[in-house]
């Protein structure tokens, strides 16, 4: 039995355990039955929520497609109304085909009667086009003929308007002159066949002043507008004080530039406040006043008649300078300023200074001199007489040699020559004699914050300097107080020779006066000594020109060539120059020759010749050698240029290369009286001409060159002597900038 139970028990025990197992099975998928349910209740939560969604979107969707009907439905019906315009459209276009189809069948029956029609009027419009023709070659003959005597009167009009001018221009003239210290002109409205009286103008009447020129100066603003010239131009810069007189450009004695030898278009000349202002601007202006000046003056003369500047030949004159760039600076200010125009070149003539005071001198009687006489009726009458003329100015002297030919004309002996001891050098030794009054710096302090107040002192100068005598100049009222802040101002005056303090002035001794013009005058002296080695029998010298006024200047003449030659000085000396200037507009041929003051040529070619050729300037053409830059001479320096001289020359054209469309021809000058090579030291290109050339090929070319000498410019013109292409050109003497 207990065995029985025990198995029983085993048994009951293993039933249990695979209950337990079952139970825990059971629990197991419960579990998993319960988490999937779970699940699937979470699923259907969200599914209902969609449900709910989709309903929102279900209904928003039936919105959108009622709304979408009702748009198409609109859209239908308005497609149905334009179809039924289209139709209407349609119909009316048909109707409309129907009447041009009946219309054009008519025209097309109306035109095969026009048809027979034209058959008819065919010879008709034969005769007529004959007439047509007829007439057009009979009107042609009459516009020929019109227009052949239009011409001839268009010339007849061009002749009478050429001899208008001529008469006016060869009768009205005026002449002007820019000295370093003083500008002014004259002129002159005679007719050719009378006797020439040239008028000057006077200046300075606003300021007590009657003086035959006005001084060189001129005032712009800050902006570099201009504003004044002359007396009034100082006037004005002279009321300035302080900061205004900085701020405006103030330029005196100015000329001076146009002895520089890099004078070109670009160059500067600095103002009394140290700026700079382009030079071809500042003497275009002062031009343009002394243009519109006189013009204005010779209108008021005459009736309040109305004048223009192409109603006169116009006279301008110049420094002797020895470089032509001066007169080409002052013809192209000239035609700036309005003075001539394009084409009418020659209306303005440009000699020197000396050749125009020689030739007024010439004219003057016995008694029209201060210092010396001479024994002819006028100079000018005595063929053979050879004459120095010494043209004092503020900067320089200039000097020219010449001899009076058969018939009262002039020919010049020696090249223009000149220093530079004019009266600013007397001018300069007054300053430096301040400055050693008015020691430690008052005198620099005083020039530096009054400039103004300097240039007046330096005016006063001006006409103490033509005396010789003691003389007494004002001393300025800030001069003395910056003085009398160092010490009593006697004492400056202690320890300076020729020079003393009276009650507000100061006093020059003569002695010390004379010590002033010591290196000018030596200057003179040498220039003249020189002069006179090199050409005897000389009869007379010519004192000319502002600083002639001076009698330590004229009587220092005398004393040392009085032996040798007879000192003339005209009255006025200063009119001198303005006077000829416009003797020389009546007649230009007055100055029969002068010298050349370079040797000019051209850049030549030659056969190679190896006993004189750099071997280096060799070229081949056609088999042959050539040697090139040969200095080709036009003139020599120093030789004899007749005043409207023309020289002819023919040019041969090298073909180095297989076709010539065009040749260019370079021109140079140079102070050797000899040269080989266009490239030598010295040598420089002054201009070029370019000829057209036919582009044939084996053929000899020449150019034929006349070249043109005038008071001014050299001018040349080439011309092609195959197929006859013509240029010109004037040689540009100005420095390139």
């Amino acid at each position: 039995m207990e065995t029985f139970y025990k198995n029983k028990l085993d048994e009951t025990r293993s039933a249990l355990n695979r209950k337990d197992e079952e139970v825990k099975s059971f629990k197991q998928r419960f579990n998993e039955m319960e988490t999937f349910y779970k699940k699937k209740l979470s699923e259907m939560r969200l599914e209902k929520e969609a449900d709910v969604r989709c309903a929102q979107i279900e209904r928003e969707h039936q919105q959108r497609l009622t709304e979408m009907e009702t748009f198409y439905k609109n859209k239908l019906d308005e497609t149905r109304s334009a179809l039924n315009r289209k139709d209407e459209e349609v119909k009316s276009f048909k109707q409309r085909f129907n009447e041009m189809e009946t219309f054009y069948k008519k025209k097309l029956s109306e035109m095969r009667l026009e048809k027979e029609a034209d058959v008819r009027c065919a010879q008709i419009e034969r005769e007529h086009q004959q007439r047509l023709t007829e007439m057009e070659t009979f009107y042609k003959n009459k516009l020929d003929e019109t227009r052949s005597a239009l011409n001839r009167k268009d010339e007849e009009v061009k002749s009478f308007k050429q001899r208008w001018s001529r008469f006016y221009n060869d009768s009205f003239i005026i002449a002007m002159q820019f000295g370093n210290e003083h500008s002014g002109y004259a002129f002159s409205l005679t007719t050719r066949e009378a006797e020439i009286d040239p008028h000057t103008k006077y200046w300075g009447e606003e300021f007590g002043l009657q003086t035959p020129k006005t001084l060189t100066c001129i005032l712009f603003n800050e902006h570099e507008e201009f504003l004044n010239f002359g007396y009034g131009a100082k006037a004005a810069y002279l009321k300035m004080r302080g900061q205004e007189a900085k701020r405006n450009y103030f330029f005196e004695k100015f000329t001076m530039t146009l002895y520089s030898k890099n004078l070109n278009r670009s160059a500067t000349i600095k103002a009394a406040n140290g700026k700079s202002m382009k030079a071809l601007k500042v003497f275009t202006e002062a031009l343009r006043y002394l243009k519109d000046d006189a013009l204005r003056t010779i209108g008021e003369n005459t009736a309040g008649r109305k004048f223009t500047a192409s109603d006169f030949t116009w006279v301008l004159t110049v420094p002797v300078s020895r470089d032509p760039s001066a007169k080409q600076f002052m013809r192209e200010a000239a035609a700036r300023a309005g003075i001539v125009t394009k084409g009418e070149d020659d209306r303005l003539l440009i000699p020197s200074e000396a050749q125009a005071a020689s030739v007024w001198c010439m004219k003057l009687p016995a008694d029209g001199f201060i210092a010396g006489s001479h024994d002819a009726v006028t100079l000018e009458q005595t063929p053979g007489t050879k004459h120095i003329v010494v043209n004092c100015k503020g900067g320089t002297i200039d000097i020219t040699v010449h001899e009076v030919l058969d018939g009262g004309a002039l020919k010049e002996l020696h090249k223009a020559s000149g220093n530079d001891f004019g009266g600013q050098t007397v001018d300069r030794k007054f300053k430096e004699f301040l400055r050693e009054i008015f020691c430690d710096g008052v005198w620099d302090e005083y020039e530096r914050n009054y400039p103004s107040e300097v240039q007046r002192i330096m005016y006063d100068f001006m006409y103490f300097k033509q005396v010789d005598d003691d003389v007494e100049i004002s001393c300025p009222f800030s001069l003395g107080t910056l003085a009398q802040r160092r010490q009593d101002i006697e004492k400056f005056f202690e320890s300076v020779r020729g020079a003393s303090w009276d009650e507000g002035s100061i006093k020059i001794s003569k002695e010390r006066l004379r010590s002033f013009f010591a290196e000018s005058l030596k200057g003179i002296t040498d220039s003249l000594k020189e002069i006179l080695k090199k050409h005897l029998n000389m009869e007379y010298i010519l004192l000319v020109g502002g600083y002639a006024e001076s009698q330590i200047l004229r009587q220092h003449v005398i004393d040392q060539f009085g032996d040798q030659c007879k000192v003339l000085c005209p009255y006025r000396p200063q009119e001198a120059i303005i006077k000829g200037a416009v003797m020389l507009g009546r007649n230009p041929a007055a100055v029969a020759s002068r010298k050349s003051a370079f040797t000019y040529g051209f850049a030549d070619s030659e056969t190679f010749d190896p006993s004189k050729h750099k071997k280096e300037k060799t070229f081949v053409v056609q088999g042959e050698e050539f040697c090139g830059d040969i200095f080709r001479k036009l003139v020599e320096e120093g030789e004899d240029v007749d005043w409207d001289e023309t020289r002819e020359l023919i040019f041969n054209v090298l073909e180095a290369k297989e076709y010539h469309a065009h040749v260019r021809i370079r021109f140079y000058r140079t102070e050797r009286r000899n040269p080989l090579y266009v490239d030598e030291e010295g040598a420089e290109e002054v201009g070029s001409l370019i000829v057209r050339m036919p582009t044939t090929r084996g053929r000899k070319h020449e150019v034929k060159l006349n070249i043109k000498f005038g008071y001014t410019e050299i001018t040349v013109t080439g011309t092609g002597l195959v197929y006859g292409s013509k240029e010109s050109a004037m040689i540009d003497f100005m420095t390139r900038s």
